[in-house]
């Protein structure tokens, strides 16, 4: 029996939520209610959730609870734990489960691993695996959640030497549509540890995870920014040089059009700039000498140097406000000459657009090899990543969106077609997601998709299917 009308959220049975109050220590909250806004709100403003039902999960017997209930009453399930993910919002529809009271943090030394519970964030793990001279393969923000990241393949200071975040993983025990808690590791369910390493939430609820960690605390550094009348030269430059980088030196460069704040270095506010990204683990006259050539262009302002892990949030500088962003990512075969004269030409400082960043990643590496354990993370055919980033605001969203696409058209001739499933942005619907991948993996992900959530249960963010 239906207790909800989704379609007449007021309906709600008292005595049904009741009941689900009952079994959960965290907070039930209903449409309508106080404490509903700060429960569910996102950091990327653009998403708005407006659930049914909101469970602040303690525990994964709250997140048990939650799913069978919402099951039981013929509703959908989505996770957030963050909230840095999709630019969907989710309906009344939907039983939204959030995490981000879950943030346990075990490490263990002995053999290199760390277990997170699901609303851990990579700040949380950074802190704690340095006090051992260790540190996750983790982003480029701090605050970004674990899970979530990883899940969808994730990609940072380490990736071309120790390839994707959820290459690292060694478990998960996670809550299926069932309501069953589960551990999935290679021996034990294999295909879904395959298909969840990389299928983001589309298998279930993942409570907890272990994770292999690399074996340093510090690596060398640097941010660098260059003027808006260098975009040309510094885009070829950077092609040309990162192609002779060893594996363990992870580079991106992004055209930035920076707001007029009074927090950002006078050379930089309200200005188009360049900024270029190095992270280097080795010796520091190693990453000194590799960094050099891209130094001998005039800079507005560089920071290079020996950081630890708890410092590593300054090569990218990323936003640690919420605001509202659009975006949409794709994956280059190559970057060659021709390439960068596209980008330059769609997206340089004379062209006037509402984008906030346009970025290229190097990939490669370890990136492009499975790990001992194969998944089904989606990405490892591209040469670089392509991130489009503007405003999500109604009259602004529009005009990125066109711009967007401009870009896209210029690169059409590089692009793969597929994508890194956690720069999908506002790509959410099941044929736009199955692009990430190439066929046959989406069509084993959709085999396993079917076999463990049959009733499509888990249907929101980067969805693999709609029915």
């Amino acid at each position: 029996m239906t207790i909800l009308d989704p379609a007449s959220p007021a309906t709600t049975h008292p005595d049904a939520v009741a009941q689900l109050r009952a079994d959960v220590i965290g907070p039930v909250l209903v449409a309508g209610d106080d404490g509903m806004a700060a429960e569910t709100a996102t950091f990327n403003l653009a998403a708005v959730h407006d659930p049914a039902i909101a469970v602040g999960a303690t525990c994964a017997e709250d997140v048990q609870a939650a799913v069978r209930w919402a099951v039981a009453h013929g509703l959908h399930v989505a996770v957030q734990a963050t909230g840095h993910g999709p630019v969907a919002g989710v309906g009344r529809s939907t039983v939204l489960i959030t995490t981000s009271r879950m943030r346990a943090v075990s490490i263990d030394p002995s053999r290199g691993v760390a277990r997170v519970e699901a609303g851990t964030r990579w700040g949380d793990v950074i802190g704690a695996a340095a006090l051992h001279g260790l540190a996750p393969v983790c982003g480029s923000s701090s605050q970004v959640g674990v899970v979530g990241f990883t899940l969808g393949g994730g990609i940072g200071p380490f990736a071309r030497e120790r390839g994707f975040g959820a290459d690292q993983v060694t478990y998960v025990e996670m809550v299926t549509a069932d309501g069953e808690l589960t551990r999935v590791d290679a021996d034990n369910r294999p295909d879904l540890f395959w298909a969840v390493r990389g299928g983001k939430g589309n298998f279930g609820i993942v409570t907890e995870m272990e994770f292999r960690l690399a074996p340093v605390s510090s690596l060398y550094g640097a941010a660098v920014f260059y003027a808006a009348e260098s975009a040309s030269e510094v885009l070829h430059a950077y092609r040309s040089w990162c192609a002779g980088l060893p594996e363990p030196t992870t580079t991106s460069i992004a055209f930035l059009r920076l707001p007029p704040l009074d927090t950002l270095p006078e050379p930089l506010r309200g200005q188009f700039v360049v900024h270029l990204r190095f992270a280097h683990n080795g010796p520091d006259e190693e990453g000194e000498r590799l960094l050099a050539p891209m130094l001998e262009i005039g800079t507005l302002l560089h920071q290079a140097g020996t950081m630890p892990s708890s410092q590593f949030d300054a090569i990218h500088q990323d936003p640690t406000d919420p605001l509202p962003v659009w975006e949409r990512g794709g994956l280059l075969s190559d970057l060659t000459a021709e390439t960068v004269d596209a980008i330059v030409r769609t997206a340089g400082p004379d062209v006037d657009i509402p984008l906030f960043m346009v970025e290229v990643r190097q990939l490669g590496g370890a990136l492009a090899r499975q790990p001992e354990a194969p998944n089904a993370v989606a990405g490892r055919d591209g040469a670089f990543s392509v991130l489009l980033l503007g405003p999500g605001v109604p009259g602004i969203e529009e005009a990125a969106i066109a711009a967007g696409d401009d870009i896209h058209a210029a690169l059409s001739p590089w692009l793969t077609g597929t994508s890194l499933l956690n720069f999908l942005g506002d790509s959410t619907t099941p044929e736009q997601v199955a692009r990430a991948w190439k066929p046959e993996v989406h069509q084993r992900l959709l085999a396993i998709k079917h076999e463990v959530d049959p009733d499509n249960v888990f249907r929101m963010g980067h969805a693999l299917s709609a029915e």
